[in-house]
């Protein structure tokens, strides 16, 4: 700073900034200077001592927000802590675009607050509006510093998600280096276009893109209306089917015009209702039904933000083959070149015997298989049933088999005497129909003992809620899966021995030359056709998820 301006700048400082230049205890405070044109001589001073104070305040500014400090840093340290958001006292196009992105960070399932949304909007209207503010280089010094960290912790969120990193993650690393995140900054404002740099660090699966777009549909028809709550409970039928129509008619379900305070239309509003929000459309207002009616937009964006959260925990790129079972839909598909090729119902673990979320390669498939029954289900269910009656074995086409592979006599053994301590027996289910695994079994290795497989209760693919297996997914469409799998093997007529196999009933093993990745994950929320479609969080796994990324 030129000396004649160094007297009239100090003397601009209020003892607060004074104070607080020393030790960074407090935020840095006014830092007015008399003429517009010293700005670009005081902010880099102000720079310096607003990334001092976050540094000493362990990253935390004073919205509460923390900050990427490091990376910060290390950002103004290669550019001298010049300014880089504004000009002269007039914001740029870029932290115009910034802005933009934080205010609507919900559109990517983001939470504005954790980009200093609220700092940021107040401060850019001042320095706008209020021709004092326009000369405070501490203000435009704390825009910078937020304008920056904003970019980059958003930049970071869109790639690598929000939620730290957990056991099925599959991308090597979890954040961008410094350097990483001081060269998209520079690249980004030195093109002058904030919001294609940060896009172009999203997701560019189907799956992510599609669940993005039908979230801003769904924004857009819903953003504009206001709904009651009902109660969850009631004695009073008349009243609650009146605050019912009326919330019906709030949400754009039911259009009563003509008909006000006719309830006989109720069903169709409940039914719309339901086929909107993917509940069986019954037309009761049942418990579930009720529940969802009482869900404001905010908690519906919310679902679809962990879901994105989740996409982006996957690698920038995904094989060209490969299965996903999505274990809140109830649904498998098999993706080859970005179509599905196979898709099929599933039934997947209830939440006390939950499917585990995995990745691995499918390697083959048994028909016509024993089924070894996991020890917990035998000392938690069986065990107690062949005690009271050792006819169950027999019943549910049980045998026992020793340690040494030989069929023993159950007769012969004193049940009482067995428990998880001492049970040197496997419980073996016999091949055929009654099988629990049904005709065929697909393998693949995973640490929780867990395959995909036909099942003999196939009536309950019939059941909307299919949380129903002790752990394992049973597959609808297990012939459509078998035959995909060993499609092109090079094998002559390998399908056509499977088809003989499987009506002659013998029991076969089919190793696929090509080993197909299998991903089970966790998508409560999907995007179809610009339409959001949103399922049961079966697991509560949207609960906690939505209090790591701070929803």
């Amino acid at each position: 700073m030129k000396g004649t301006n160094i007297g009239r700048f100090l003397c601009a400082l209020t003892v607060t900034s004074i104070l607080a230049a020393c030790g960074h205890k407090k935020a840095p405070q006014k830092a007015i200077v008399q003429d517009i044109k010293e700005l670009q001589e005081a902010i880099p001073e102000n720079i310096a001592d607003r990334v001092g104070y976050m540094a000493d305040n362990n990253g935390v500014m004073e919205d509460s927000v923390h900050s990427m400090t490091t990376a910060v840093q290390y950002f103004y340290a290669q550019h001298n802590n010049a300014p880089q958001w504004s000009e002269n006292g007039t914001a740029n196009a870029g932290a115009d675009s910034m802005l933009y992105m934080v205010q609507h960070a919900l559109d990517a399932g983001l939470s504005p607050a954790q980009y200093h949304s609220g700092q940021l909007t107040a401060a850019l209207q001042q320095v706008k509006t209020n021709d004092t503010a326009r000369k405070d280089a501490a203000l435009w010094a704390k825009v910078d510093v937020m304008l920056t960290d904003a970019f980059m912790k958003m930049a970071t969120h869109l790639h690598y998600g929000v939620a730290p990193r957990d056991s099925v993650t599959l991308r090597p690393d979890s954040a961008f280096t410094d350097t990483a995140l001081n060269a998209l900054l520079q690249q980004a404002l030195a093109q002058k276009n904030i919001t294609a740099a940060l896009q172009r660090l999203e997701p560019a699966h189907a799956g992510y893109q599609a669940l993005k777009q039908s979230l801003r549909s769904f924004r857009e028809k819903y953003a504009g209306l206001h709904w009651d709550t009902i109660p969850e409970n009631y004695t009073d039928t008349a009243a609650f089917k009146q605050l019912l129509l009326n919330r019906l008619v709030q949400g754009a379900f039911l259009d009563t015009t003509g008909h006000a305070g006719d309830t006989s239309l109720l069903k169709t509003g409940i039914k719309a209702f339901q086929r909107e929000f993917n509940l069986y459309p019954d037309g009761v207002a049942g418990k579930k039904t009720r529940q969802m009616l009482n869900r404001s937009l905010y908690d519906w964006e919310v679902q679809v933000a962990v879901n994105l959260d989740r996409w982006r925990k996957l690698p920038d790129t995904l094989p060209v083959r490969y299965l996903m079972v999505n274990l809140p839909a109830f649904e498998m598909q098999v993706i080859d070149s970005g179509k599905v090729a196979v898709a099929s119902r599933v039934i997947v673990g209830k939440p006390n015997t939950r499917t585990p979320l995995l990745n691995s390669r499918m390697t083959n498939f048994v028909m016509f298989p024993y089924w070894s029954v996991p020890y917990s289900i035998v000392f938690k269910e069986m065990l107690p049933a062949i005690r009271r009656n050792v006819n169950y074995l027999a019943e549910k086409n049980l045998e026992v088999i020793d340690r040494y592979g030989n069929a023993v006599d159950p007769d012969s053994i004193d049940w009482t005497k067995l428990h998880r301590g001492h049970f040197p027996y496997v419980l073996r289910q016999m091949d055929g129909e009654d099988n629990s695994l049904g005709i065929i079994k697909f393998n693949f290795m995973n640490k929780y003992s867990v395959y995909l497989h036909d099942t003999n209760a196939r009536g309950l693919f019939g059941n909307a809620y299919r949380a129903l297996s002790h752990g394992c997914v049973r597959v609808q469409q297990w012939d459509s899966l078998a035959m995909y799998l060993i499609k092109g093997d090079p094998q002559r007529n390998l399908r056509d021995s499977v088809r003989y196999w499987l009506a002659s009933q013998e029991k076969k093993q089919v190793n696929f030359t090509r080993r197909i990745p299998i991903y089970i994950r966790y998508f409560s929320a999907t995007g179809e056709g610009q339409r959001l479609v949103f399922h049961e969080d079966i697991y509560g796994e949207d609960r906690s998820l939505r209090k790591q990324i701070g929803l």
